[in-house]
Formats: structure tokens, C-alpha cells, sequence
């Protein structure tokens, strides 16, 4: 069998990569999911610590990136 490599997108920031696999991210006020790349999951990660410790500096960055390149992804879990 063979793996399916995807190019992702280089991130807007520096970025900790912990997951290999795409999973399932779930809208902590909607309940919807999607399914996000491991690049896309360490930008949503940091935009969601970002929010917490108030650094709109990383939020909109993230944001930004995210809508550029998932959007769909970014109107079910950051909109």
C-alpha cells in the first residue's frame, strides 16, 4: 500500500507539529467537526492559546492563513 503524501501549506507562524495523522476537530460551541491536516491543527492549536492569553496578533494571523487555505475548515471551527 502506498502512503499518500499532501503538501500543506507553511504555516503563518512558528508551529509545534505533534500530529502525524489528519483528526477530527470539534467546534467546542457548535459541536460540528472537520477533519484537519497536521499542520492546520497546530495553527488552529495556537490560535486557540493565542485567545486565551490574548495575543490578537496571532489570532488574526492565524485566521487569516486559515481562511486562505481552509476555508470550509475555518467557518465550521473559528467563524
Amino acid at each position: 500500500m502506498i502512503k499518500e503524501t499532501i503538501k500543506e501549506p507553511n504555516p503563518p507562524f512558528e508551529v509545534e507539529i505533534i500530529d502525524t495523522e489528519p483528526t477530527k476537530i470539534k467546534n467546542p460551541y457548535s459541536g460540528q467537526s472537520c477533519v484537519l491536516q497536521p499542520t492546520a491543527i497546530a495553527v488552529y492549536d495556537c490560535i486557540k492559546g493565542a485567545e486565551m492569553i490574548g495575543n490578537s496578533t496571532v489570532v488574526r494571523e492565524g485566521c487569516d492563513w486559515f481562511m486562505e487555505h481552509y476555508p470550509k475548515e475555518y467557518s465550521v471551527l473559528l467563524d
